[in-house]
């Protein structure tokens, strides 16, 4: 009989993502994305849940309740999954769904939900929460004539503070 730890794996090993499994019911491995390059997922199959938890972001450097208010609006628009805080204040998506949740097609649904909403946020939460350290970097780069290739989805906002 295929029990959801199989279920997993055999997921696992058909969309060819690398993992960790420390014992039967817990599985590491990370998502490749667009904006954020890596989303690091935990899922835990209990006896009766799976738990899923993605890291997104560290705190926020500033701006904490913009950036939070921002993810809880997210959180009612969202499939299965929900943008939350450790007691760190960094950002995670979670969830907490029946194990009949663990099918090929449900896992499909729920790990592109966690891709999607990780990648399509992550861009959003740094111009939010880290706005001061972007631009410093920015300065930074520009004034020693370095590559500003990781801050291009920053570009036009920041050389719109230059013009002004």
């Amino acid at each position: 009989m295929t029990g959801p730890a199989d279920v997993v794996r055999d997921w696992l090993q058909a969309n060819e993502i690398e993992f960790d499994q420390t014992d039967e019911s817990v599985f590491s491995f990370s998502l490749p994305g667009e904006k954020k390059l890596q989303t690091p997922v935990r899922l835990d199959l209990g006896p009766h849940a799976l738990g899923v938890h993605a890291f997104v972001c560290r705190r926020p450097d500033e701006e904490f309740e913009r950036v939070y208010r921002w993810l809880l609006e997210r959180n009612m628009k969202m499939y299965a999954v929900a943008f939350g805080i450790d007691h760190h204040g960094d950002i995670y998506l979670d969830a907490r769904l029946p194990l009949s949740s663990v099918t090929p097609d449900d896992l499909d649904r729920l790990l592109g939900s966690v891709l999607t909403y990780a990648d399509d946020a992550f861009n959003t939460i740094l111009e939010l929460g880290f706005e001061s350290s972007i631009r410093k970097e920015w300065a930074w780069r520009i004034d020693r004539g370095e590559s500003t290739a990781n801050l291009e989805a920053f570009r036009g906002w920041l050389e719109a503070d230059q013009q002004d």
